[in-house]
């Protein structure tokens, strides 16, 4: 396992409009109760174990902050383990609407001696826009479309359904996942052209093109000790399929199992503002 960290990923992270994966808590004991007015600020604290580059078989951990806000006495919004970070323009009790981002870690030859030849991806933040739908009070459906900037210019979907459920002082949710990128995306980060398959000698040249890049699912289970602190931890899986799974890189050095793990602290008090 290898440790990856970028400072630019831990500015954009810290930054970002994260939110916990709960609801309003059921405390198990009797702490000093929140405001009811004002705003709440929610830091967090991520530890997260995935594929070093997309396609990898090898791992990297990465831990950063993040931190929310919320006008105090609104219940805190279920966010799965694997959302992009949110911004909510739009929000009533079944619909969510706004800015999302996220980061995508690069592709290095310090990740793996055996992409000698192939071009260097660095690595890039995907904004872009997300809406959530509540059919009933268990059940969430999630779309994101973000845009690359800085490591690639593709667009990419993420799709996702969660049966959410609380039990006592737990939270637990489980639901499918379903990624696209169009041809900007994969050939960034699956193709291979005629002048890398010849430098590096164990690859073939590979033109893929755009559309379903995997498939998936992702678990969370998260705990309220107080009406301030949580934990959640996660893991989630995903097959590559289609042209990503097809890649020589995927054939040759990596896997199209892509697994996922994770762990988060989180902390909620008063801002007095």
């Amino acid at each position: 396992m290898r440790l990856w960290k970028n400072p630019a990923l831990v500015t954009l992270l810290a930054l970002g409009s994260a939110v916990t994966p709960a609801f309003a808590a059921d405390p198990l004991s009797a702490p000093a109760p929140i405001p009811a007015s004002g705003w709440i600020a929610t830091v967090k604290g991520n530890l997260g174990v995935g594929s070093s580059y997309p396609g990898s078989d090898d791992f990297s951990a990465i831990g950063y902050p993040s931190i929310s806000f919320r006008r105090a006495g609104a219940p805190q919004r279920f966010s799965a383990p694997d959302d992009g970070l949110s911004f909510s323009v739009l929000e009533d009790s079944a619909f969510r609407f706004g800015v999302v981002g996220r980061f995508q870690g690069g592709r290095y030859l310090k990740n793996d001696r055996r992409l000698y030849g192939l071009e260097k991806i660095n690595w890039a933040v995907e904004p872009g826009l997300f809406l959530e739908y509540w059919p009933v009070d268990f059940l969430r459906a999630r779309a994101e479309i973000r845009h690359g900037v800085n490591g690639h210019d593709g667009f990419v979907a993420d799709l996702g359904i969660d049966w959410v459920q609380r039990l006592g002082a737990f939270i637990l949710s489980l639901g499918p996942r379903l990624a696209l990128g169009d041809s900007e995306f994969t050939q960034t980060y699956f193709g291979v052209t005629p002048f890398e398959a010849a430098v590096n000698g164990l690859v073939t040249p590979y033109n893929p093109s755009g559309g379903i890049t995997s498939v998936g699912a992702t678990a969370g289970l998260s705990y309220d000790w107080s009406q301030q602190w949580s934990t959640t931890a996660f893991v989630s899986y995903k097959r590559l399929v289609s042209d990503a799974a097809n890649s020589p890189i995927v054939k040759r050095f990596g896997s199209e199992n892509q697994i996922g793990v994770g762990l988060t602290v989180s902390y909620s008090f008063d801002t007095g503002l």
